[in-house]
């Protein structure tokens, strides 16, 4: 997470407001979601939306805020499980390392925040949460993560590599799965996946899917695996042609895909370093009326800068415009993001639970300059790529696997 550098200003003007809204809350205390038996409290929510907005980061809308405070419930049980703990030196020189990013040591860091009215508490709650996740995913991955020299020499383009650029061709089925449908969706997306040929599942695809491809039975064009989520390599390369995946759980939705083709292109792969995308958020979900809103919206946006002016006079949160690295994009919209050129629009996804459609559009893919990285730093950023990606998979499993009640 990028800190803002002029965290300091921040704080100071967020203190000016702040008692306003303190002295406006009702039952801070009040559970806002449960999370097995776990709890979250009205005051953990305000207090991370507080902590996002004074970092200047993304998500610090409520409903994003929620969603993040859920995880780490689901995180914090995991690693519980796991028998992983944190030493205090560990911690705090993660809170000091934190705090650096800022140009800050981590008692001004602190008092920053607590001028914001972000409390000691919450920063080292979401540090400590952040730490111990990553040394379980490390340990639980380790040797799945591993690097082979193929990799290694596909990633810088050495021609002296026996390999070279994968493509895929796909056709994939995403089914919403609204929390109310989520049972007969997953008994749905599990019949699916024991298609046997093309056309089944074809047909499938026509009748439940919610992407653009359903008219042409879910068929997707040629891609370069490289576009695609790094959680989802390992898994299409380990299918046969007509082989479909095990239902894929992303956000409100499930997502299955069949493989057709599979080829060496003879030119070294890609890696994109940073991939730019604005997501514009419209209630309605995929109601008539919406989805014919989207269909206009579209003829008026070339660029994502374009969707400001729509955006405009509206609350801030409807628009999210983002830059992240491969890894570190939620699955659902890596995936409609590989299916896109610069200024190209998926409107197959939906947020809160199927009542927001998402306009998504991709803005720019950044190509990572191969010839100025060391063999390490490729290495590092393979790894960093799969066990992001092994994160992401375990944390889909450790939602649908829970039992979450919004109150």
């Amino acid at each position: 997470m990028k800190i803002s550098a002029t965290l300091r200003r921040l704080a100071l003007l967020g203190a000016m407001t702040l008692g306003a809204q303190m002295a406006q809350a009702q039952n801070l205390f009040a559970p806002v979601a449960r999370v097995n038996d776990m709890v979250v409290t009205e005051f953990e929510v305000q207090q991370r939306q507080r902590f996002l907005q004074v970092l200047n980061a993304p998500g610090s809308d409520r409903d994003s805020a929620v969603q993040g405070l859920i995880d780490d419930r689901l995180r914090a049980q995991a690693v519980t499980d796991s028998g992983i703990a944190l030493t205090e030196e560990g911690l705090q020189e993660g809170l000091a390392e934190f705090a650096s990013r800022a140009n800050l040591t981590l008692e001004e860091f602190t008092q920053a925040l607590e001028q914001s009215g972000v409390s000691r508490e919450t920063l080292r709650d979401f540090v400590s949460n952040s730490l111990a996740w990553r040394e379980l995913i490390r340990a639980r991955y380790a040797r799945q993560s591993s690097v082979s020299e193929d990799e290694i020499n596909r990633a810088l383009g050495n021609t002296r590599s026996t390999g070279s650029g994968i493509r895929v061709l796909l056709s994939e089925i995403i089914i919403p799965a609204p929390p109310q449908r989520a049972t007969q969706v997953a008994a749905l997306a599990e019949r699916i996946a024991q298609s046997k040929s093309e056309s089944e599942f074809s047909r499938f695809a026509g009748q439940y899917s919610a992407t653009a491809s359903r008219g042409r039975g879910g068929r997707m064009p040629w891609t370069p695996l490289e576009k695609l989520p790094p959680a989802l390599h390992p898994i299409l390369l380990a299918l046969g042609p007509g082989e479909v995946t095990a239902p894929l759980p992303i956000p409100n939705a499930i997502a299955l895909f069949q493989l057709r083709g599979i080829e060496e292109t003879g030119a070294p792969a890609k890696i994109y370093s940073e991939i730019e995308y604005a997501a514009y958020y419209m209630a309605g979900g995929r109601s008539e009326a919406t989805l014919a809103q989207a269909a206009r919206l579209r003829t008026q946006v070339d660029t994502c800068d374009d969707l400001y002016g729509i955006a405009k006079d509206q609350p801030e949160e409807v628009l999210d415009r983002g830059t992240k690295a491969p890894a570190e994009l939620p699955q659902d919209i890596a995936i409609e993001l590989a299916k896109l050129d610069p200024g190209e629009v998926s409107t197959a996804l939906t947020r809160s639970n199927g009542e927001t459609l998402v306009f998504l559009m991709l803005c720019k893919r950044t190509a990572q300059a191969n010839a100025e990285v060391s063999r390490e730093d490729v290495i590092s950023t393979l790894r960093q790529r799969k066990l992001q990606g092994f994160a992401n998979n375990y944390m889909e499993q450790l939602r649908a696997d829970a039992r979450i009640l919004m109150q």
